[in-house]
């Protein structure tokens, strides 16, 4: 990715398995529990995950904003699958502006010794804003990860 632009880079540590967590990003039961920022939902019947290089990775987030159901689909693409280690895709984007972005998703899952450290990469976004506005989200998904994965 080109240095100049907008690139999320951010890393989360988890206490449980590598493989655990990996599957939490690519089994739709798992995605459905806990994708999304707190008060948005991903429903399972919207959710499809083929897990190889080629596949689809798509889901939709749906909240309630004023009694008025709203919904952001991310409709992405496997471009690298290695598991547990690796999962890449690319998915088209349109921002407020109507310019289409590719963005393109990395997960890394690094072994510690039962437990994980995630380092993510996404981007290019269009502003600074949207990498935090992102950030924020996949913070508060992980709080939700992490309950998810106390159970397990």
């Amino acid at each position: 990715m080109n240095t100049d632009q907008h690139i999320l880079s951010m890393t989360r540590d988890f206490d449980a398995p590598r493989e655990l967590v990996f599957k939490a990003f690519t089994d739709p039961d798992h995605l459905a529990a806990w994708f999304g920022p707190v008060g948005v939902d991903s429903p399972r019947d919207r959710i499809v995950v083929d897990p190889r290089v080629g596949g689809a990775w798509q889901l939709a987030m749906t909240w309630d904003e004023g009694g008025v159901t709203k919904e952001s689909p991310i409709d992405a693409v496997i471009t690298a699958y290695d598991p547990p280690a690796l999962l890449v895709a690319t998915q088209k984007a349109e921002p407020d502006d109507g310019v289409i972005l590719l963005l393109e998703m990395r997960l890394e899952f690094e072994d510690l010794g039962g437990r994980t450290r995630l380092h993510i990469t996404q981007g290019p976004f269009d502003s600074e804003e949207w990498v935090e506005m992102t950030r924020e989200g996949w913070g508060t998904s992980f709080t939700k990860l992490d309950g998810i994965l106390v159970q397990e």
